[in-house]
Formats: structure tokens, sequence, C-alpha cells
């Protein structure tokens, strides 16, 4: 028997429609708006503050309150990836990765804050993760994700040196 999706989550990755669905939230159109902003631009990152102003220059009206506890349910359920920006003291937002994606590296642009998944790190990268899970597993704990990101200037953002 096939399943009918709904109409409200028309473009949503299935695997964020299963992380939606299991954490029970709502496909009120603020959810549906905020998961738009991020899907635009996978790789983006987003305060706030620059989530609110996007939202409202769509036409959104949304009390800041509202957006600052969906951006939270939303990293909660991992659909969107939490941390700091430590230059502007502040939580910034991305899409979370696929499961394959998430044991991979990243390595975030402090320019542009675009995050990039290094999905061809060798295998003893990998190993790293599967052995802190497998710590953290015989402690009786459940591991969700690794997080280990460096830091520095895109290629985008670098200038280019000119020869002398």
């Amino acid at each position: 028997m096939a399943t009918k999706r709904s109409p409200d989550l028309a473009g949503v990755p299935p695997d964020i429609q299963r992380r939606l669905e299991s954490a029970g939230l709502r496909r009120t159109l603020a959810t549906r708006a905020v998961l738009g902003l991020f899907l635009v631009n996978p790789q983006g990152t987003l305060s706030h503050a620059q989530a609110l102003s996007s939202l409202q220059a769509r036409g959104l009206d949304i009390n800041r309150v509202t957006l600052y506890r969906l951006l939270d349910r939303l990293a909660a359920c991992g659909v969107l990836q939490r941390h700091t920006d430590d230059d502007a003291r502040t939580w910034r937002y991305g899409l979370a990765a696929s499961e394959p994606e998430a044991q991979a590296p990243r390595f975030e642009c402090d320019a542009c804050h675009r995050q990039f998944r290094l999905t061809e790190a060798s295998d003893s990268t990998r190993q790293v993760a599967r052995d802190l899970f497998s710590t953290l597993a015989r402690l009786g704990h459940k591991g969700q994700r690794v997080d280990l990101s460096i830091h520095g200037t895109c290629a985008s953002c670098t200038p280019s040196e000119k020869a002398a």
C-alpha cells in the first residue's frame, strides 16, 4: 500500500520528514518557512536574527520567541545543527547532515559561515567516530553524532594571491 505524502512536505527530503514525524513536530506555516530557509542553502548557516530577517522579508510575521523555540526544536530532533559563532557570540543554525554524512568531519568558513562536509575523510578518521560511539555504548550512553569541525576560510572567501 503506497503512502501519501503530505502536500505541506513537498520538496522536503525523506530523512528530514522522518525526523520531524518522529519528534511529533507540527507542520505549521512557520515550520515549513524555516525549513525552506535551510533547504534553499544547505551549506549555509543562519543566526536567529538572520533567520528572523529573512522570514520577515518573505512576508511571514513570526514572533522572535516562537522562532527561537522552533529553531531549538528543529535542532533537538536532528533536522538542524546548532553551534556557536565565537566571533559574534551567538548561536548559528544549519541543516544537519544526512545519516551517512553525519560522521564525516566538517569545514566551516569563518567568513561566510558555510559548512562543507568532508565526506572524503580517511577510514582512520571515520574510525575515530566509531570508537567514540563504542566507548559511549559500553558506558550505557547512546551517541547521536560526532561533531568534528575545522575552521578556516573557504576558497570563495580567500583572496586570490597575485603573482609578484
